[in-house]
């Protein structure tokens, strides 16, 4: 089990997909030291039915909770889409996932593609192209992550990191950091008695 240090937070960024779904994991060191910690894509068979393939991403979440005790769980957020049986799809996706953090207390932080952009690229209307090179800067990493799912989710989790500098103090202080916050406030009891 990955554990973060006191002033670590860990931060799981999500692309959600019935047949592919993004994911990173960051971990923030004083909201400016950031690290990959891992990236992939969980994929299902077409083949199999939806219920079925529901259950093998619920399952390989519950894992990746177990696996990386995330204080903030970052998704993008579903839109319309021109092919419905993919938005239906994403957003059952999305669901289990914001179902898996509720049920677990991590604090859920969903972001639109053009948020995504402009706190990643700089650009709202950046291209995905520019986006995985602003990912690849951002995470000192020698390539571009693939696939293009991973990469997405690394953006999403990264967009977190820049959006809420002021969140990602409070999830430190109550996840990562929960023996340096009791210190703080033994320290301030002691000031105030």
């Amino acid at each position: 089990m990955f554990a973060p240090q006191p002033d670590e937070t860990t931060v799981l960024g999500i692309d959600p997909g019935l047949t592919r779904c993004g994911y990173a994991v960051l971990r923030v060191r004083q909201n400016t030291e950031i690290k990959l910690v891992s990236l992939g894509v969980l994929t299902t068979e077409k083949t199999k039915s939806t219920p079925e393939r529901l259950a093998e991403v619920a399952d390989e979440f519950d894992s990746l909770f177990d696996q990386y005790s995330p204080a903030v769980l970052a998704i993008e957020q579903v839109f319309f889409q021109a092919n419905v049986r993919t938005a239906m799809s994403v957003g059952q996706v999305s669901g289990l996932v914001l179902s898996e953090a509720a049920r677990r207390g991590v604090e859920v932080a969903q972001y639109s593609p053009n948020q995504v952009k402009l706190a990643v690229a700089g650009w709202g209307g950046a291209d995905k192209s520019q986006v995985q090179k602003m990912v690849k800067q951002r995470l000192g990493l020698s390539t571009i992550p693939k696939p293009a799912d991973a990469a997405d989710a690394a953006a999403i989790a990264l967009c977190h990191v820049a959006s809420s500098p002021l969140a990602m103090q409070i999830a430190m202080a109550t996840h990562g950091a929960k023996g340096l916050a009791a210190q703080e406030l033994s320290r301030a009891s002691r000031a105030i008695a």
